[in-house]
């Protein structure tokens, strides 16, 4: 346990003793606000044609805003980010660039280059790096490239149109310093890495979101021109809600005012009542035509415009500051330069208190960047379903077959918070699973935070009054696996370890919650009322045969070895929330023992359903058709792998102060032995004071299954556990009605099109699910100890204890960040000679999954979300070890 004696400490103590869920201004701006469904009032749903990035510069946002490297104060009504230009591009680079679902051979994908390099959890201390060609930006190439590609060919990248060959690029670099929460420097730094002298224009623009009309706010904010005596540079920003900031700037060639309203005639055909639309400063730059300023000294939109002509090699620097201090004289000062180098000690001290001390230079850069990345993709979140529904106020209304189409069942969720997304491009808002496994991450710099978010998807804005979580704005009804419960108690065990002190308020207040959610799976997904549950694709998108989610549309039944593996998982962890609370609270173990026969009844229906495949050693989903034949869908996929993630230790000393629990599980096990019943309570022969375990499967089947998963044939990569195993390269099948199905190991991106192709579990290697692994064989190591050894690999004739295998899995997926002795990323594989550069080589990635043979990044590109638990491995691994030592 560390004190909280860095400065950062301080402030998210004083944070957490004020009760504020986040700084009030940090990176809560998204990256992409144009494709998504809170935008999208289209009458067929479709998101990506009714909003596409061509209209996003003259198009007026209604629920969000988007920038580059943009923050925002937390309700996201004042916001900044900055625009540049390099004299060739037909518009300003005011947002990222990406291909919608339809235009890439993969689906949606960022085309930029761009980096989070630095973030503390108060957001004190924020930096970002842009990537920005010098010769025009290859918006169509991009788009054709990728259009014409099949779903067979690898993704057309950026990197592959060689516009950054020769170095004909700037390395822009945006850094936040906070002097204090409300008063924030900024430095936009670009650097000329080409050998020629090349022209940047740079807007730093600060506007409000648009809520005037309709009439979400009572007035209308303004942001207006300033002077003082002292002629500094200034406009004042008033809003009727959170008041007034300044923002401060070095002298610039033009001062740049509009209004953030749409561009009626680009968008409509409509004649604009004024010039001043969202996009004028897009004309103006474009054209060198600045005229329709002249006289215009205010708006809700401003820039002020800076040219350079930057040397080769040479750095050109802009300095602003937003503030609530009203006329400071000097406020580009020493007191500016002050707060930068401030803010990066107090940001180095304190992930120097909280990391492991003997973490290796790469260890440490892979780490910080994660933490980087994960607070970076901080975004504020608004959709009120009902409002979305109805339309707004003066505007027209809405399709009515929006009436009832997406998210119609959703009414009462009304979101309008801080909150982790996946990828603020890709995945600019939440889903509910991954944000479980963002949490962990958190927890380890922020625990307050990661609670809050916890406790946030299940309150009563979110989920339905029936205790549905909502899974994403795609579709909230979807069904993803029910692991919060599991995180809860990682969390507050990586909460209590910092603290010394458990947060049972905590555990009381989510155990609640998510009671109820327990309740709506019990009710809602066992069809057969037989502990068998189904959940259709359980966020795991293509890794079926078939599309888990329509044969359930045409009377099948499919029974899931992971639907049924993810509640006894559910049910184990809620049993293991209940007996902490219970030694502080003895009414808990009333509802420990109820969650114990849960867990007990979905074990025995595990493993006597016909569920496992006594010839094969696995666990396969069996189809149950119409008139009630049942077929096996013999995959070998992770899905036949969950079984393994419920394993919760019991020592006996926990056990002794629990008199009431421990006697109904040992009249259980009693019960059970009489009765040749499942025993769902595995205890060491011969004892009957003694630990206790947990588990869905015997030692048996999991010694069956660890030969498959540990195996180099099967799903053992040397970049950690695939989600499919190698034995599909010889391609599976199965008939129904008349319709052949298929499926084959894909190591890479996908080749089918189901869920829309932009992302692979045919074989790739996944981090969510590769950490449940581990943390599931500590788990069985604490009770088996060395008594229970296998190969590792396969075959190798290696024994290892499962502690042991749990580190070498570990090591696996760390190499997929490190850098070899000839400085080769795995995880960039073609690419890997830009990444060698020396301005390059510390410049890490986190995409959404990873090839199952090479270890290259493939998906999301900027995925910190559930890829970021790589952090969480190298702090948990050098832990341990120095606990060994």
């Amino acid at each position: 346990m560390k004190k909280n004696n860095t400065i950062e400490e301080q402030r998210l103590a004083k944070q957490k003793e004020d009760k504020l869920p986040t700084a009030s201004w940090g990176p809560y701006l998204s990256e992409r606000q144009w494709g998504t469904v809170r935008e999208d009032y289209s009458k067929d749903g479709n998101a990506w044609e009714y909003f596409p990035h061509e209209h996003a510069r003259s198009k007026a946002y209604r629920w969000g805003e988007d920038g580059i490297a943009g923050i925002s104060d937390a309700q996201c009504q004042l916001c900044f980010a900055p625009a540049f230009w390099n004299g060739k591009d037909p518009i300003l680079k005011e947002r990222l660039f990406g291909l919608t679902n339809l235009e890439g051979n993969h689906g949606e994908d960022v085309k930029e280059l761009y980096y989070y390099l630095e973030n503390t959890p108060t957001h004190s201390y924020m930096q970002y790096l842009y990537k920005y060609p010098q010769s025009a930006f290859p918006y169509e190439l991009l788009l054709k490239e990728n259009k014409k590609r099949s779903i067979l060919e690898e993704e057309y990248e950026l990197l592959d149109t060689g516009i950054f060959e020769g170095d004909n690029y700037f390395d822009i670099t945006i850094t936040y310093a906070k002097i204090d929460q409300e008063d924030i420097c900024i430095l936009i730094e670009a650097k000329n890495r080409s050998g020629i002298t090349a022209p940047l224009t740079v807007l730093p623009t600060l506007w409000y979101r648009k809520q005037w009309s309709p009439d979400l706010i009572k007035g209308k904010p303004e942001i207006q021109l300033q002077t003082n005596s002292e002629g500094v540079n200034c406009v004042r920003a008033t809003h009727p809600f959170i008041g007034q900031y300044y923002l401060y700037f070095d002298p610039s060639e033009q001062l740049l005012f509009t209004e953030n309203e749409t561009n009626q005639e680009k968008i409509f055909g409509i004649t604009n009542e004024t010039p001043f639309v969202k996009d004028a400063f897009h004309t103006a730059v474009i054209n060198n035509d600045f005229a329709v300023f002249k006289d215009k000294n205010s708006g809700t939109k401003f820039a002020p415009l800076y040219k350079a002509n930057i040397e080769p090699g040479g750095t050109t620097r802009f300095r602003l500051r937003i503030s609530r201090k009203k006329d400071l004289q000097k406020p580009l000062d020493q007191e500016y330069d002050l707060a930068f180098i401030n803010a990066k000690k107090e940001a180095d001290d304190f992930y120097k208190n909280i990391l492991p001390a003997k973490l290796s230079p790469q260890e440490a850069l892979i780490v910080r960047r994660v933490y980087a990345g994960m607070l970076w993709n901080k975004q504020f979140y608004y959709y009120n379903v009902r409002e979305w529904l109805q339309g707004d106020k003066g505007q027209p209304s809405p399709p009515r077959e929006r009436l009832t189409g997406r998210n119609s069942n959703w009414k009462h969720l009304n979101n309008r918070e801080i909150i982790s997304v996946p990828d603020k491009w890709e995945f600019p808002w939440y889903a509910s699973w991954d944000l479980a496994f963002h949490t962990i991450v958190f927890a380890y710099i922020d625990p307050q935070f990661a609670k809050r978010q916890q406790i946030l998807i299940n309150r009563e804005w979110y989920t339905r009054p029936n205790g549905q979580i909502p899974a994403y704005e795609w579709s909230f009804s979807d069904v993803n696996p029910p692991v919060q419960a599991w995180a809860a108690m990682r969390v507050y065990e990586i909460d209590k370890k910092k603290t010394g002190v458990g947060d049972i308020d905590f555990l009381k207040r989510i155990f609640q919650k998510l009671t109820i959610n327990f309740t709506w799976w019990a009710n809602q997904k066992d069809a057969e009322e037989n502990n068998v549950f189904e959940g259709g694709f359980l966020g795991l998108d293509n890794i079926g045969v078939l599309d888990r989610n329509t044969i359930l549309q045409k009377g099948y039944i499919l029974e899931q070895a992971d639907g049924t593996a993810w509640m006894g998982m559910f049910a184990t962890y809620m049993l293991e929330m209940a007996i902490e609370i219970a030694q502080y609270d003895d009414t808990f173990q009333d509802v420990a023992l109820k969650y114990f026969e849960q867990y007990s009844l979905i074990a025995e229906s595990l493993n006597t359903n016909g569920l496992w495949d006594e010839e094969q050693n696995f666990f396969y989903d069996v189809l149950i058709y119409p008139d009630d034949k049942k077929v096996p869908l013999k995959v070998r996929s992770i899905v036949g792998i969950t079984s393994i993630f419920t394993a919760l230790y019991l020592p006996e000393n926990i056990l002794n102060k629990l008199e009431q629990f421990k006697h109904g599980i040992d009249w259980f096990r009693k019960f059970c032995e009489e009765r040749g019943l499942y025993l769902a309570v595995i205890q060491k022969e011969g004892k009957e004071e003694s630990d206790k375990l947990i588990s869905l499967i015997y030692m048996e089947k999991l010694q069956k299954l660890l030969l498959a998963i540990l195996d180099e044939e099967e799903f053992l990569s040397p970049y950690g556990i695939r989600s499919v195993s190698k034995k599909h390269a010889d391609r599976y099948e199965i008939e129904i009605e008349n319709q052949i199905f298929s499926l084959q190991y894909d190591p890479g991106e996908s080749t089918t099109k189901i869920f829309g192709s932009n992302s692979n579990w045919r074989g790739p290697i996944w981090f969510p699910m590769n950490y449940l692994i581990i943390r599931s064989l500590k788990s069985y190591y604490q009770y088996f100890g060395d008594e229970f050894k296998v190969e590792f690999p396969g075959r190798s004739g290696n024994y290892m204890n499962l502690k042991e295998v749990a580190f070498q899995l570990a090591s696996r997926l760390q190499k997929i960040f490190t850098t070899d002795q000839n400085s080769y990323r795995p995880m960039y594989g073609k690419h890997n000679d830009f990444y060698r550069r020396p301005e390059n080589k510390d410049l890490i990635l986190f995409y959404e999954y990873f090839h199952g043979e090479t270890g290259i990044g493939l998906g999301a590109s900027h995925q910190t979300g559930w890829t970021g638990l790589i952090a969480a491995l190298i702090q948990e691994m050098n832990e341990e070890d120095k606990m060994n030592k």
